[in-house]
């Protein structure tokens, strides 16, 4: 048989996987995958605008969806029922002890057509600071793990993401050496900090509109993420975006024709230092972090680095008996409330503000405030076009439940708190998790 064309043999990839999105069995308005990329490790070895120069060539409304540190049931199988429902591919980046736990997961997953790639042995935050041969270990014994559960090496991607993200140089070159493709991501939803679903479904958003296209990194462990993914992916229907899976070059299936203009992308702010983190048995040993420990070392005109951490005091490891979750990153910036800054020694403290300060007689007494963000519950089903301004972001979905005839909404009346119960959030049918 006459052997196709790079070209055409694209073409057919993506039209069967077009026709796959307009046939999604029982949901005929599943979002559904557009089309695969087929990419080549070797041309290609870093990706992820939040580290590196170079992503996906991605087309405008173009999304990757990518799970981290799985498999854990129930959680990664209620994930793995919503994009069958959806009809939708993602890359899974497993840890290995993980893959050995559950292994039955591990081949449903494959065999639902998802791509499988590693995330190390057992998912240690020291990737940036640990020697190159205690690296090797970690990288070399998570692909054997997870392709013992597939029973075939070609079933595991060469596709791995450093926990934590917490890149090296030497990492990295070995890494390339095996032939190994890095993944960073373009965008987070911050699924794996102590946020609602609502959050990881709004910040997801707001992210993907920033750029309108790219890598989203995900957390199949975590239950927020199971509570926000069948939202967000509607909503990425709604808005317009197309999934786009991506699979590795093989004999059989060549690398997807693309222009190298394509993959080069321009970071909005990369990081230019990993976060510091602290590793203890209990919080009470956890010191006090400095103002070095952000990469700030004249403050202010001070002439000495602002740092209380206790001299002497020696870092002990984790005795949990659990994979550590990823670090909250510096970038991007969380939408929650800001915590204000500690005044440095030297300076005077503000005075409180009082009444008279806005204009209130002292006879006077202040307007009661109106209702906080407690007195609301966020709904999924009201749709916040983000603008960057986290304010507005959180009236509209706290605001949810006013009628476009409500007399407060068009300001004929002043704003007050509602007088009725708040709308409940629409709820997910879900296992009980652990």
């Amino acid at each position: 048989m006459r052997r196709l064309k790079p070209a055409l043999f694209g073409f057919l990839l993506c039209g069967a996987a077009a026709a796959q999105a307009a046939e999604c069995p029982g949901n005929p308005d599943a979002l559904g995958t557009s089309r695969t990329i087929v990419v080549d490790p070797v041309d290609h070895p870093k990706l992820g605008t939040m580290q590196y120069r170079e992503s996906l060539p991605l087309e405008d409304h173009e999304i990757v969806l990518t799970f981290d540190d799985g498999p854990l049931p129930p959680r990664s199988t209620r994930v793995l029922e919503i994009l069958e429902h959806e009809c939708v591919k993602a890359t899974y980046f497993m840890v290995g002890r993980m893959a050995r736990a559950y292994p039955d997961v591990v081949r449903r997953i494959h065999e639902a057509g998802h791509t499988i790639g590693t995330h190390s042995e057992s998912h240690p935050l020291t990737f940036h600071k640990m020697s190159v041969e205690r690296a090797e270990q970690e990288i070399n014994q998570g692909i054997a793990s997870v392709t013992s559960v597939l029973g075939d090496g070609s079933r595991t991607a060469p596709f791995f993401r450093i926990p934590g993200l917490l890149r090296a140089d030497g990492v990295e070159r070995y890494l390339a050496s095996q032939h190994l493709m890095v993944w960073s991501a373009d965008f987070l939803a911050d699924d794996w900090t102590r946020i609602t679903p609502a959050q990881v479904y709004a910040r997801a958003l707001q992210r993907i509109e920033a750029d309108r296209k790219g890598i989203l990194l995900l957390h199949d462990i975590q239950p927020r993420t199971v509570e926000a993914l069948p939202y967000l992916l509607k909503e990425l229907k709604r808005r317009g975006y197309r999934i786009v899976h991506i699979v590795p070059a093989s004999a059989d299936m060549p690398k997807t024709a693309t222009d190298p203009r394509q993959w080069t992308r321009h970071a909005r702010q990369p990081w230019q230092q990993v976060p510091i983190y602290i590793e203890a048995e209990t919080e009470s040993d956890l010191p006090v972090p400095g103002l070095a420990s952000f990469g700030i070392t004249q403050p202010f005109g001070i002439g000495q680095p602002f740092d209380r951490r206790p001299q002497g005091r020696s870092r002990t490891v984790l005795t949990r008996h659990q994979i550590p979750l990823p670090p909250v990153p510096i970038w991007p910036r969380s939408l929650d409330d800001e915590a204000a800054a500690a005044p440095l020694a030297g300076n005077p403290a503000l005075p409180a503000p009082s009444p008279q300060s806005f204009g209130y007689p002292r006879e006077a007494t202040p307007p009661a405030p109106a209702a906080g963000p407690e007195d609301h519950k966020a709904s999924f089903d009201v749709v916040p076009e983000t603008t960057g301004n986290a304010i507005e972001l959180r009236r509209i979905l706290m605001e949810n439940d006013r009628s476009k005839d409500d007399p407060v909404v068009t300001g004929s009346v002043p704003l007050r708190p509602p007088q009725r119960e708040p709308v409940a959030t629409t709820p997910m049918p879900r296992g009980a998790f652990p």
